[in-house]
Formats: structure tokens, sequence, C-alpha cells
């Protein structure tokens, strides 16, 4: 039933990529192949849930030739515990990277922001600076993929010194019933002073409006502020995935 708490990995794991979108995709089987100019790995990879529309022997060459094609490194996302298509990716010499936490959390009452956050339908220069992916500044693509979403909300905390600045930022989105917070970032100068909990409870109460009753986000394992963060305001693990990129 769309919407059901909880979700299965393959259940949870669709519903969040049709809220982070690459710029180009295209369906091979149950995998979705997803090309987003080479920003973010979820936009520019293959998502690995049910499956292919061939043998396994085929159908890890056949994604790297997709990726080949569009100039961009093949890469795969391989969510829950490690079976057949991740054995056949390893097999083929894709090396495994990251491995990333997805977690859930109803969404009760969080504190309220003791600070002004601004929400918005699109990214500003402001709000596109604040967001630092991989501690660097975004690529052109960037606002592409970003912006690919139903209705996606963008908050923001403007110091009041400098309010064409953005001190901390995040992005939502409301999928049946779920809001996908991403893109939690705080500038280094404003770090320790509630800001991240700021825009995602600003985003929470946006969310519950438009009917969300639960909240997904995902985070690197080792980024152990964040998970101290999360944890707090209630998020359990659900399940990890991780990615394999093919061989140079």
């Amino acid at each position: 039933m769309p919407g059901a708490y909880p979700l299965d990995v393959r259940g949870l794991e669709e519903l969040a990529a049709r809220t982070w979108r690459g710029v180009e995709e295209e369906r091979y089987g149950d995998w979705l192949l997803r090309a987003g100019g080479g920003f973010s790995g979820r936009a520019n990879s293959a998502l690995v849930v049910g499956d292919a529309p061939e043998p396994l022997a085929d159908a890890v060459p056949a994604v790297a030739r997709w990726y080949a094609d569009r100039g961009l490194p093949p890469r795969a996302q391989l969510p829950g515990p490690p079976g057949e298509a991740d054995t056949a990716f390893a097999a083929a010499g894709w090396t495994r990277a990251e491995d990333v936490l997805v977690l859930t959390a109803p969404l009760t009452d969080w504190p309220a922001p003791d600070v002004p956050v601004e929400l918005s339908p699109a990214p500003d220069a402001a709000w596109l600076a604040g967001y630092r992916y991989r501690g660097a500044a975004l690529p052109p693509a960037a606002r592409a993929v970003l912006t690919r979403a139903d209705d996606p909300l963008f908050a923001s905390v403007r110091p009041a010194s400098s309010p064409a600045l953005a001190a901390a930022v995040a992005r939502g989105a409301v999928e049946d019933g779920w809001l996908v917070i991403t893109a939690v970032t705080v500038d280094g100068e404003f770090r320790r002073r509630g800001l991240a909990r700021a825009v995602m409870a600003a985003l929470a109460t946006a969310g519950r409006e438009r009917g969300a009753h639960s909240c997904l986000l995902q985070v690197s394992e080792d980024n152990e502020p964040a998970l101290a963060l999360y944890a707090r305001l209630g998020f359990t693990e659900h399940h990890r995935y991780h990615y394999r990129s093919a061989p140079v």
C-alpha cells in the first residue's frame, strides 16, 4: 500500500529514488539506470533492486556499457545485505566503496527551530553555495538534479549580518507519505549552534503539512556528528547500501 510504514528495502529505495533523480533514467528490468552529469552517487548509479532482464553475467557488462556511452564511470548502488547481484559485480572486478546508512523515523513533533528558517521551492545562489557536497562546491549539473523532484523544498538559515549567505541548508521532498531529507550542510563558522536541527525541524513541519508521517535520510557510516544528531531526533537504521565501481 502506498505510504505504508514500514516499507521493505526495495520499497524504501525506490521511493527515495523518486525524490533524488538522475537527469536521465531508464529501466533495465527492475533495476533503474540513472545519469546526472556526474553529480552525486545516487543520481549516477544503477539502483540494483529486484531482477535484471537477463542473466547477471550479461547484466553487469550491460550496465557498464550504459554508463560508458554517457561518458560516466559505471557505478552500481546495492542496498541491503550482499546477494547474488553484489557477487556478480564483485566477480567482474567492480570495487566496493562507501557504506551508507538509511535511517528512518516517525515524523513526530521535533523541537521547533529557535532561529528563522527560510523555505523555498527552488535553491537560490546562497543555498547552492551553502551546500558543500563532499566538502566541495557544486558542479554545474547539481541544480538540475536537486530540482528534479515533485515539489521539493529548500531550507536555509541566513545570518542576520549576511542575509545573502546561508549558514545552514537542507532539502526535503515528500513522496507517498515520506519526507526524504537530503543535503544537510552547516557552514563551519556556524556549527554547534543547532542549525542542522533547525532546518530539519522546519522541513518536518512542512512535511507534516503535506501529509508525511515518516522521514528518511541517508548518511555515511563514518559521519559520527550527523549520526549523533539523527539518533537524538529518533532515527534508527532501516538498512544499508554500498556502491561498486567498474574497474578503470
